[in-house]
């Protein structure tokens, strides 16, 4: 199964912050795009080889869209993605991207949505705050940012639809612009769902004052798999495939989806850290030992992310 690959022309470049931009796509002939939900990704390859993923960070509407906006943060330690966009990638260029991608939609049956958004981790709660807004729901959108001059998307983000539903945490500003994030979350309300995206030491505060909420009630995107993650090795087990009648060994240096492509079959994979989804099949979830960060815990029952996933005992049944 391989991965659908759309080639797109960057139509506009914006700075949004000092170490921001952002990269509007639109189809080379000016016809739609596939249609997305919000909370969803693209993979865009850049020059040099490096693939990333990008969240989409604008509403897609319930129409195939025109462009998809992306926000791309030079990243001091950049290993390359980062540093070939902001340096590499200009107006007019063509650039080859997957097709949208959803491991963190906004939850349709939640009475009330929480969005707490730290730097660049803004881009898909921004997307998910216009849906919310255009459908008429209950929702605020907590944004921590350095200061003004660091806050991206600042015009979207005063849209009147949106801006009475927006909190600022500025850490520059004065005491006015603080939310303090324990209080915030002292008390999960019924039917509340909390969703966070952000770097590292955002999503671990994040993560450490909601953790007495419902597992189900809150959803987070990371940008990397957390310091304290599992990894993809382990002791060696056995994975069957239900519709082939075979089984595959995996070693104990090895990943699932190395096994699986190691005997011709082809799991396609992307951030290889249990984060995007690409990866995920459906299994017996209840053998599985979950190291990833996309599945929900309802959903872990009946699907496996391969890059990350490993066995409980001796045996993994996939429905391959």
């Amino acid at each position: 199964m391989l991965e659908r690959i759309l080639t797109v022309r960057v139509a506009r470049i914006a700075r949004q912050t000092p170490e921001i931009l952002s990269f509007e796509f639109t189809h080379p002939l000016g016809r739609a795009l596939p249609a997305y939900q919000a909370g969803a990704h693209i993979d865009v390859h850049t020059p040099g080889g490096f693939m990333r993923q990008y969240s989409l960070a604008q509403d897609g509407g319930d129409a195939a869209p025109l462009s998809y906006l992306i926000g791309v943060k030079r990243e001091g330690a950049s290993r390359g993605g980062s540093a070939a966009m902001h340096e590499r990638v200009r107006e007019g260029d063509l650039v080859p991207i997957s097709a949208p991608r959803n491991t963190f939609p906004v939850q349709a049956a939640a009475r009330r949505h929480l969005l707490l958004a730290g730097g660049i981790g803004m881009t898909p709660l921004l997307a998910m705050a216009q849906s919310l807004a255009r459908s008429g729901a209950d929702f605020t959108l907590c944004l921590f940012a350095r200061s003004e001059e660091h806050l991206a998307f600042a015009e979207a983000l005063r849209a009147p639809a949106l801006a009475p539903h927006v909190r600022l945490h500025l850490d520059r500003e004065g005491a006015g612009q603080k939310i303090d994030l324990r209080a915030l979350l002292a008390e999960p309300a019924a039917d509340t769902h909390l969703y966070v995206c952000g770097p590292a030491g955002f999503m671990d505060a994040v993560r450490q004052a909601a953790a007495h909420w419902p597992e189900d009630a809150l959803h987070a995107e990371y940008f990397a798999a957390p310091a304290d993650a599992g990894g993809a090795t382990g002791k060696p087990f056995v994975l069957k495939l239900a519709q082939r009648g075979i089984t595959v060994p995996v070693a104990a240096d090895q990943s699932a989806v190395d096994a699986l492509h190691g005997v011709g079959i082809d799991i396609p994979v992307s951030c290889q850290q249990g984060l995007c989804g690409t990866c995920v099949v459906a299994g017996e979830g209840a053998g599985a030992e979950h190291r990833d960060f996309c599945l929900t815990r309802s959903e872990r029952s009946h699907k496996i992310a391969l890059c990350c996933a490993r066995a409980v005992g001796e045996e993994l049944v996939l429905d391959l």
